[in-house]
């Protein structure tokens, strides 16, 4: 890595890859929200078509997934590496990985990013964003609790740092990090939801709580995420003494990494 920065030069070099990660974010939530909207607002073509609401989940989930692949493959997500989640962030700076400062500069982008992205559908669609079923597709804990809740989002979140981490670390199978980063969140989305909304994100999560102050259980996907994130970075150190660079993808064929100097 390189010499450790100060906020003002990690600023002035690094701007471009921090407003990646808020578009890419609010990308995703601009994803999220419309596929939602399609499938599960009353009335809709979609919601009319397809009556079982497991199979709707379904397709949801496969649309999100394949979301995150075109955003992490796209040429600004090779750029920037493709975080698009505090928490994700978080874990590769305990790893070293990121410098302190550019990983509160992709944080903090991140959640504006994925507040934007939100606002910009409600903006769009109203209240028929904003009401129930969809509701700002908040994350919120299913039927069997918050303990059931807390203990998904932290299981999910440790298998995904674990199992990206581990996929990293293989020369044959390092470049489809980024697909299985998307096939897990496709998985996590169609089977886990009805348990705790699935997030594993804090900025995803803020950004759909925060227009009509819906903060019911918020902590824990405030806290949920980083904690089986960090726990899966410290099961990977148990088998790897040192990981890989701190992204999703391969390296941009243009411009240097921002997290281990690869120059192209």
């Amino acid at each position: 890595m390189a010499p450790k920065l100060t906020w003002r030069t990690a600023l002035s070099g690094h701007w471009p890859e921090y407003l990646i990660e808020a578009w890419a974010l609010g990308m995703f939530m601009v994803s999220a929200s419309l596929f939602t909207l399609w499938f599960e607002q009353p009335g809709s073509v979609l919601n009319r078509a397809i009556m079982n609401g497991d199979v709707r989940r379904g397709l949801i989930g496969l649309a999100m997934g394949i979301t995150a692949i075109l955003l992490i493959y796209s040429p600004w997500g090779k750029r920037s590496g493709a975080h698009m989640n505090p928490a994700v962030t978080v874990a590769f700076l305990s790893l070293g990985r990121i410098q302190p400062w550019n990983a509160f500069f992709y944080v903090l982008a991140q959640f504006s990013g994925g507040v934007l992205g939100v606002l910009l559908v409600w903006g769009l669609y109203g209240e028929a964003f904003a009401a129930p079923p969809v509701g700002f597709i908040a994350t919120l804990p299913g039927r069997a609790g918050i303990g059931t809740a807390f203990a998904a989002e932290t299981a999910m979140s440790m298998a995904l740092m674990f199992t990206l981490l581990m996929v990293s670390q293989h020369v044959r199978w390092s470049r489809y990090t980024g697909v299985v980063a998307g096939l897990l969140v496709a998985s996590f989305i169609t089977f886990e939801a009805p348990l705790s909304g699935m997030s594993i994100n804090p900025a995803r999560t803020l950004a759909s709580a925060l227009p009509r102050g819906m903060w019911h259980a918020v902590w824990i996907y405030f806290t949920a995420p980083v904690l089986g994130m960090w726990a899966g970075t410290r099961l990977f150190t148990l088998a790897h003494r040192k990981s890989g660079c701190a992204r999703l993808c391969t390296h941009s064929v243009t411009f240097p990494c921002i997290h281990c100097g690869y120059t192209p």
